[in-house]
């Protein structure tokens, strides 16, 4: 068994790109010789900013003989297809082996050896490479045919043991010699195998695996700060990206002008962050300290003093440009900036930023207005509940009008509440058109939450300018503020029905506008602060104030709504067939309430009793089913026959659809007609005892109730399957079974569409 090394050399290789392209890089290979029928016992592979390296251990010497059998016609077919499967393999028909009537070409394919499956393999790896962005280079740049890599492709290495592996791709030749560190030892090295080769690039300043890389960095950086009384606030991404940026990463500290730290500390970090690739640190109390660490990629001969030095200078330019931003920003109120947001188009079809605007704050006062946000309706109380296939436009419009209390929540009262949220989120875009926002996209909002907090607003207002993106997400901060929650569903909400009204929706995996991040931020919003509203209620919030209908029905809304809650669900191991069979009771969409129940059954359904009420009732739903009689209603009254099981007489039908009373009180039986079996009579006490709690349970949102006392039909729904013949041939005694098996399908519908669920 023998190592084969491959290193492919270009010029700088993204930093972004090469974890991929490590991962690229085995895949594809482990590919390519598997072709050829090699394995390798393991692949390794590396990345610095100058090289893609594979080491593939323990191949084989040469491939083994392979004998193919390939099955043919039968020997009587006729000559077309006899003609078509010798073209196929390449054989006379003499070279066929006729077996049982039938013919089969065998091919016997000689080994061969494993540098030449490489030799071949590696340039169809090469060509293949799938770069994010790649490039063309030299003459050979004027054919489309040519090579494209991520940069120009300088060497390659290929040595199976000690031997090279020849081959050329665009006129680079394979070979055993690479090149050290740019500076430290820009000459040639002459590789000897695998064995040898992380060891003599160590020798000439080249650290080889990434990992080792990243705890140079961060080991380096703890030491030097922490001697120092600083602290490196954590940045894995940035420990990698510096990682990706070196062969010999050098940490150094330096230092900036104290007199910065007056910008806004987000500001200082994106600075040193995301212009610089510098560490942030922070002394022990946690405020941000006026020092830096960056990364060198060499190791100077004056410990790295001029390389400080000149990062200092270069970092207190951006530093300077930061301030003068922030100070010119600070002479315009933000009620001047968010003027100029008329003079920003925020969609061709949906008007300027500032229309938005106008959208938002009357939503956000709305949602306050109505109790939505912030008010003090008792936990539990919801509007009335529309049904998900009734295409009904809610009664309640979104107007602005005078306020009305909504009762102190320790906010203030309801106007006051209202007047906040509106005032907030006429604000909440103004630092759009400042020059930080213009310099630092990444800070819209977080900078309007300065900008408000100097202006003296109230500090409600500023926190809801600031978060009111939020979450934007997963593992964002959720806002809980009663003005930032209106102002940020308002924002979100206006997005997801404007986009919806202009036909603008999300397809497959397009989603320009992100409505899907929209739309999980508002239910992540609405969850986390128990949210009581109907989707259907806020999906025909703009109805009438904009004088533009929204052209989908509100169904449209809530169906989008339930696709993303799933997708949120999943990750806390929600089912999504749970979520199904709830909302597809129709009804139910209030998300809280409708989740609450989803967590409840799958409890339920996770236990012996469960799976077995489930079996139970899709047994009892097919019998239902062949027999033509109809799903009733959630909580309609009655068996729920509501169709004419056949061989039943009128007299039948109209016996067995009357409510089934309890064999046990004496006279029950003559009603029936026939004296139920024991099996059938305690199945009916039991139905009348677990419909009344169930259905309580339910109407007080008990669900983990409605489950118990669903979970009490498990031993007599049993007992009937065992005991009972549901199709007697007795009209009488077969109506009323199947009574007695819509009102187990109707009791449990009372919680779930059993039939939605998997399993």
């Amino acid at each position: 068994m023998t190592d084969f090394l491959l290193e492919l050399r270009s010029e700088e290789i993204p930093a972004r790109m090469q974890e991929k392209a490590s991962a690229d890089l085995a895949r594809l290979f482990g590919g390519e010789i598997g072709k050829a029928g090699l394995t390798a016992s393991a692949i390794e592979t590396y990345a610095t900013p100058r090289r893609l390296a594979l080491i593939a251990r323990g191949l084989p010497d040469a491939t083994q003989a392979v004998r193919e059998e390939t099955k043919g016609p039968k020997a009587s077919a006729p000559p077309q297809a006899l003609e078509g499967f010798l073209r196929k393999t390449g054989l006379t028909r003499e070279q066929l082996e006729e077996r049982d009537g039938t013919l089969f070409a065998i091919v016997e394919k000689p080994g061969r050896a494993t540098a030449e499956v490489l030799a071949e393999a590696i340039p169809a790896i090469v060509r293949a490479f799938p770069w994010p962005k790649a490039m063309r280079w030299g003459a050979a740049s004027a054919s489309t045919s040519s090579l494209r890599w991520v940069r120009p492709l300088q060497g390659i290495v290929a040595l199976f043991g000690e031997e090279v592996v020849p081959f050329a791709i665009e006129g680079v030749e394979s070979g055993a010699a690479t090149v050290g560190h740019r500076f430290h030892h820009p000459g040639p090295i002459t590789i000897g195998s695998a064995a040898d080769y992380a060891a003599k690039l160590r020798a000439c300043h080249v650290i080889l695996d990434p990992a080792e890389r990243r705890g140079i960095i961060e080991g380096g950086a703890r030491a030097m700060v922490e001697a120092k009384g600083l602290q490196v606030i954590p940045d894995a991404g940035l420990v990698a990206e510096n990682a990706g940026l070196t062969e010999w990463p050098v940490p150094l500290l330096g230092d900036f002008d104290p007199a910065f730290l007056e910008v806004p500390r987000e500001v200082i970090q994106l600075t040193l962050r995301t212009n610089q690739k510098y560490f942030v640190l922070a002394d022990g109390g946690g405020k941000l300290a006026p020092a830096f660490l960056c990364t060198a990629n060499i190791e100077a001969d004056d410990g790295g003093a001029a390389i400080v030095a000149g990062n200092r200078k270069v970092l207190a330019a951006r530093l300077s440009d930061a301030r003068f931003f922030w100070e010119q920003d600070l002479k315009v109120p933000l009620e001047e900036q968010a003027k100029k947001l008329s003079q920003i188009v925020f969609h061709e079809k949906l008007g300027t930023v500032a229309d938005k605007v106008e959208r938002v704050a009357k939503l956000a006062r709305w949602l306050v207005e109505e109790g939505i946000v912030g008010g003090s309706s008792p936990s539990g109380a919801t509007p009335p509940l529309v049904s998900s296939e009734v295409e009904t436009r809610s009664t309640s419009k979104l107007v602005v009008g005078p306020s009305t209390s909504l009762g102190t929540n320790g906010e203030g009262d309801g106007a006051h509440l209202a007047a906040l949220a509106e005032t907030a989120a006429r604000l909440c875009k103004a630092d759009l058109v400042t020059g930080m926002v213009g310099e630092f996209p990444e800070l819209q909002g977080v900078m309007g939450g300065y900008y408000a907090r100097a202006e003296g607003l109230d500090p409600q207002i500023a926190d809801a300018i600031r978060d009111h993106y939020k979450p934007v997400g997963q593992g964002d901060d959720v806002p809980t503020a009663p003005v930032t929650v209106a102002v940020s569903l308002a924002d979100k909400l206006d997005s997801i029905l404007q986009f919806f009204s202009v036909e603008e929706m999300p397809t497959g995996s397009k989603d320009p506008f992100a409505l899907r991040r929209a739309m999980l931020g508002i239910i992540a919003i609405i969850l986390s602060n128990n949210l009581r509203i109907g989707l259907i209620r806020l999906g025909t919030a703009f109805d009438a104030p904009f004088d533009r209908p929204f052209v989908h029905p509100a169904n449209t809304f809530v169906r989008f709504a339930i696709d993303r809650l799933k997708v949120q669900q999943r990750e806390a191991g929600v089912r999504h067939d749970l979520i199904d069979a709830v909302f597809a009771l129709g009804g139910e969409d209030d998300f809280v309430r409708l989740l609450a129940r989803v967590k409840a059954l799958q409890a339920f359904v996770g236990t012996e009793d469960g799976a077995n009420l489930l079996a139970g009732y899709k047994r009892a739903a097919n019998i239902l089913r062949k027999e033509g009689v109809d799903a009733p209603l959630p909580g309609r009254e009655g068996s729920g026959v509501g169709c004419n099981p056949r061989d039943a007489s009128e007299e039948d039908r109209s016996r067995a659809s009357r409510p089934t009373p309890s064999p046990s009180v004496p006279g029950k039986g003559d009603e029936l007609g026939y004296a139920p079996e024991p099996a059938e009579a305690a199945l009916t006490s039991a139905l009348d005892d677990a419909e009344v709690k169930v259905a309580a349970a339910v109407a007080e949102e008990r669900f983990e109730d409605a489950m118990s006392a669903l979970a009490t039909l498990r031993q007599p729904i049993d007992a009937f399957f065992d005991q009972v013949t549901v199709n007697d041939a007795d009209p009488a005694k077969r109506i009323a079974r199947l009574a007695l098996l819509a009102r187990i399908r109707a009791a449990c519908h009372t919680v779930a569409d059993f039939s939605k669920i998997e399993g």
